[in-house]
């Protein structure tokens, strides 16, 4: 994985020529008004970045890369609640010349995502809402385990565009969720995910990623602790080495035919 390169202050660039003046911290406000919820704490980002820099996902980010590099025709990789930034960079690396944007609600995330990738902007905005992007500037769009905001993500889509959606499996870390009561994945998430895009995409192709982590005690503990049970259980204390199952669905999506909508649809 490429080592992180601190963005210079100053402006960032955004597609069409706007440019946004640079936080101290690396990221660009974009967000119109205050957002009704502020994302991951610095403690859940923490864990996150402890837990992702060991590289225990790694397997995601790869096989992101190889599907951006497989679609990819030029414009923006566009990352939708991207956290930290390190698929994002991931892809990037696969795609010497595509420039990166990182979208995330939570500041303590952008501040690391802004370090990420040379040619990676970060930018604050909640991407339930319209994403302060211009329309069709985007090759690829990723999301993952993150909102999917639809009618945005084909906005700036530019024409033959790709959206690539991760989502946890039923079984995502079944170990931890049995022997510590944490949040199950919903039984229908990939019903709501094709809701969710309805109308807009088609799912191209899907494919199952499945790993076997062997965790440290310490690793258990920040697995939790990045995750929405991060938000309802206490500190994680295990004895011994965990075996973990992590398991998501990789969904390729591209834009929905407006010749297959039916009659009067949008």
């Amino acid at each position: 994985m490429r080592r992180a390169a601190r963005r210079r202050a100053g402006s960032a660039p955004l597609p069409r020529g706007h440019s946004f003046d640079v936080a101290r911290q690396g990221y660009v406000n974009l967000s119109a008004g205050r957002s009704p919820h502020t994302g991951d704490t610095a403690q859940m980002v923490t864990a996150r970045a402890e837990f992702l820099d060991a590289g225990h996902y790694d397997f995601i980010s790869l096989a992101l890369a190889r599907a951006a590099r497989a679609a990819y025709h030029g414009g923006l990789v566009l990352d939708a609640g991207a956290g930290t930034g390190r698929h994002l960079a991931a892809v990037l690396d696969a795609l010497p010349a595509a420039p990166g944007l990182a979208l995330d609600v939570s500041k303590p995330a952008l501040r690391r995502a802004a370090r990420a990738h040379p040619r990676a902007g970060a930018a604050l905005c909640d991407t339930w809402g319209r994403l302060p992007v211009a329309d069709g500037s985007a090759g690829v769009v990723m999301d993952v385990f993150a909102p999917r905001n639809g009618p945005e993500f084909r906005r700036v889509l530019r024409p033959g565009g790709t959206l690539l959606v991760v989502t946890p499996a039923a079984d995502h870390l079944r170990e931890l969720v049995e022997r510590l009561s944490l949040l199950q994945v919903d039984p229908d998430k990939a019903e709501r995910v094709a809701a969710s895009l309805a109308g807009h995409f088609a799912l191209a192709e899907e494919t199952a990623l499945t790993r076997t982590l062997t965790l440290t005690p310490r690793e258990a503990a920040t697995l939790v602790g990045m995750g929405p049970s991060a938000w309802h259980t206490t500190p994680v204390d295990l004895p011994g080495p965990v075996t973990v199952t992590a398991s998501v669905r990789l969904g390729v999506y591209v834009e929905r035919s407006t010749s297959s909508h039916p009659a009067g649809g949008s």
